[in-house]
């Protein structure tokens, strides 16, 4: 799973994702990308079984590139714990994900399958995902 190896600072504050992205908001690298329509943080796990679904559909044909990358923390405090005494312990690293954000990208294979794949991609991140190309 995909997590930073090296952070200033262990534990972050939630902040907020206003506005639409203004990085990575273009194609870079393939010639079909999915991107996001809404915003959210999409969390390690998620960014995991997304690869690992366009990696299955695909067999071995094409190239594919990540161009999100969980470097924030979350933190969650146990079970029974009262009010107060601060956060939590982090539980998982996520990618805080606005809206026109390039999640993935498809190089070398038909339209057809880059659309499948990409959409069966999308059904395991918790934000609304688009079909583009070049």
């Amino acid at each position: 799973m995909l997590a930073p190896k090296k952070i200033k600072h262990r534990k972050h504050r939630k902040g907020r994702l206003k506005g639409v992205a203004q990085k990575g908001s273009f194609i870079n690298f393939g010639s079909y990308a999915l991107r996001a329509e809404g915003k959210g943080f999409v969390s390690a796990r998620q960014i995991e079984a997304s690869r690992r679904a366009i990696i299955r559909y695909l067999r071995k044909g094409g190239k594919m590139w990540i161009r999100i990358f969980p470097h924030k923390p979350i933190t969650k405090k146990g079970q029974e714990v009262p009010m107060g005494g601060g956060t939590g312990k982090i539980d998982h690293y996520a990618a805080p994900v606005k809206e026109g954000r390039v999640l993935f990208e498809i190089e070398g294979i038909t339209e057809e399958k880059a659309k499948e794949a990409f959409r069966k991609a999308g059904d395991k991140i918790p934000v609304k995902t688009k079909f583009i190309k070049r």
